[in-house]
């Protein structure tokens, strides 16, 4: 009997701008047939939070299927599986917040408490909502607030951008706020639903800098080296090790595109400890050495795709 095959899954990786906790998805590139020729859902390493302006369609949310129309919003946790898909032969208006919550949260409530931070990040990641804007005007209101100030950056634009998204956090924290039992049966339901290594990956992110061993992430998982090994690949489709160089090498790759730093200096803040490591796992997933790379960076998304991380031009 052969085995099931398992359904695809792609993480789409993004980089926050340096500076900001926002990354805005915005203009004519959005207008468009969502869904063309994907059969297959997709997560985020940060929270993504969407309006849509024109277009009907079906939105996917984990296990859930509902349908989509202008005037409504959606948020979606990082880590959470999802898919948006026009009607067929139609268009469809949306732009999109990426959204580093956790260090917004940390920056606001430095010095303060930590547990605090980490309440309210696990309620604002709670739960994936699509809502007409009649039914939240406020969120809605500030969602649209800061595509706006996004989209016509003035001096110190994105402080006010942070201010505006603090208090929009704030309103989907209250807004998840739900009895115990009831907060009993979402967690089984979002254990169905949520990536299981989610820890692993937000654990990554932050400090893929430093050394990491797998034995250290499943733990930070509850599960034993073997169980997280095999999960993890299922999932990413690559192993621990590949995926943390993979995540070092796209943020090598955002110096080398964006600042002249010395490449040996670009190695040790990615987390590799020796140049030829770097260069052997750059030249790996890459396909050229770091210093020809440089030369020619319009190489960048082109290669990533191979290992489906989907990268936006122009940010």
């Amino acid at each position: 009997m052969s085995k099931r095959k398992k359904p695809k899954m792609e993480f789409r990786y993004y980089k926050m701008p340096s500076g900001s906790p926002i990354l805005a998805l915005l203009g004519d590139k959005w207008v468009q047939s969502y869904g063309n020729d994907t059969d297959y859902l997709h997560f985020h390493n940060y929270l993504e939070i969407g309006y849509c302006y024109d277009g009907r369609g079906e939105l996917v949310l984990g296990e859930q299927s509902l349908r989509f129309k202008p005037n409504q919003f959606t948020i979606i946790p990082k880590n959470y599986p999802h898919t948006t898909n026009s009607n067929p032969g139609t268009i469809s208006y949306w732009e999109y917040l990426f959204v580093d919550e956790e260090s917004l949260l940390r920056e606001y409530h430095r010095g303060g408490s930590l547990i605090r931070v980490e309440r309210m990040r696990d309620r604002i990641n709670s739960r994936a909502v699509l809502k007409n804007v009649s039914e939240s005007p406020a969120i809605a209101g500030m969602i649209r607030q800061i595509l706006e100030i996004m989209r016509e950056p003035k001096e110190f634009y994105i402080d006010e951008a942070k201010g505006v998204l603090l208090a929009l956090l704030i309103n989907i924290v209250r807004g998840n706020q739900i009895e115990e039992q009831d907060q009993e049966e979402n967690e089984v339901l979002e254990g169905k639903i949520t990536i299981p290594i989610s820890r692993a990956l937000d654990y990554i992110t932050l400090h893929y800098m430093e050394p990491l061993k797998v034995g250290d992430l499943a733990a930070w998982c509850h599960m034993s080296e073997t169980h997280f090994r095999r999960t993890f690949s299922a999932y990413m489709k690559m192993g621990p090790l590949e995926y943390i160089n993979l995540v070092r090498v796209q943020t090598a790759c955002e110096y080398l595109k964006k600042t002249d730093v010395p490449i040996s200096d670009i190695a040790y803040k990615c987390g590799f400890t020796t140049l030829s490591t770097f260069n052997r796992n750059f030249k790996q997933v890459m396909g050229t050495a770091p210093y020809e790379w440089r030369k020619r960076p319009e190489n960048f998304e082109q290669q990533l795709l191979k290992f489906q991380i989907h990268s936006e031009a122009g940010w």
